[in-house]
């Protein structure tokens, strides 16, 4: 049962190398935000609107946390068991969906545009994760986690392998942009979007986390396995300003459930505990310095001293 701090600092936070020290806040401890969901996924951050959107997948609907009330309410009930979410440039929802197996757009008016939901005439499998990079390009990973129950998504069969994509800025062009990932779920960019990294969730002995060199904008190269997980489970990823990857991370054990932080060479240099699995995470409030975590059954936030990549 979850019950707040006590202590300052929060010893929940934990710093596993003396360069997290910084990033701790002494007077920030976790946070619940919010409860009752089955499976927490794919937290957005909205500046603009002072809120935060994440998916609950096997309840299919998006969900919807204020910040200036803390009020919780359902943003979309039949969200096609949505998990992953980001934002577009123009500030659109970009959402992949597990039961539709598609990437769509979320328009101002609320209507939905479809952005991929096929490849070589064959149909996706089941979208898992999204990020955009700067030059408007999205890139989603889609591994058949959806696909093999009717608890996430709907029993099918797999007809693709499981790739990485990219959706092309100008002509809405899909391509492979890695097909040699083992199983590809969260990834993320470093501040300055030349290195991609991607977790594996199916690479054996352990999961690990691969980064590529980005070439030309667009091309992945140089593959290299950056961290080996051994007993721990990464799920999503996202980066500070300062290169450091905030990593999802559980395997229903004490010592591992919640986030674990990696600098820019692999080092763990920090770990936030939860009582659970942390799924999917990313930076917001209003100065990008809250991290948002979404674990299975609840949201939890921390504030930290660093600020999430542009």
């Amino acid at each position: 049962m979850w019950q707040p701090s006590e202590s300052y600092p929060d010893p929940r936070v934990q710093s596993l190398h003396g360069s997290f020290d910084k990033y701790r806040l002494t007077g920030a401890a976790v946070e619940l935000l919010a409860s009752g969901t089955r499976w927490g996924e794919g937290p957005v951050w909205f500046g603009d609107g002072r809120f935060l959107l994440w998916s609950d997948v096997p309840n299919d609907r998006i969900m919807k946390w204020e910040e200036s009330t803390g009020s919780v309410s359902v943003f979309r009930q039949g969200g096609n068991m949505a998990n992953g979410n980001t934002r577009d440039r123009q500030g659109r929802l970009i959402t992949c969906e597990h039961l539709s197996r598609r990437v769509t757009r979320t328009e101002y008016d609320g209507s939905l545009t479809v952005l991929a939901d096929a490849f070589d005439g064959k149909p996706l499998n089941s979208p898992n994760d999204v990020i955009v990079k700067s030059d408007g390009s999205i890139w989603f990973t889609d591994p058949p986690f959806g696909l093999h129950d009717f608890y996430q998504g709907q029993v099918a069969q797999q007809e693709l392998p499981a790739n990485l994509y990219r959706i092309d800025a100008g002509d809405g062009s899909i391509a492979v942009a890695a097909g040699d990932i083992e199983y590809p779920n969260g990834l993320c960019f470093s501040p300055d979007e030349s290195k991609l990294y991607v977790v594996a969730s199916r690479a054996r002995p352990n999961r690990v986390i691969y980064v590529f060199d980005v070439s030309g904008g667009r091309g992945l190269i140089n593959k290299q396995v950056l961290i080996d997980c051994g007993p721990g489970a990464p799920d999503g990823i996202r980066c500070d300003e300062d290169g450091n990857l905030w990593c999802g991370w559980g395997m229903g054990a004490e010592q591992l459930d919640g986030v674990r932080i990696f600098n820019r060479a692999g080092v763990p240099v920090g770990h936030i505990r939860l009582p659970e699995r942390c799924a999917n995470l990313c930076f917001g409030g209003r100065h990008k310095n809250r991290l948002f975590m979404a674990g299975g059954q609840n949201l939890y936030s921390l504030f930290v001293n660093t600020k999430g990549a542009a």
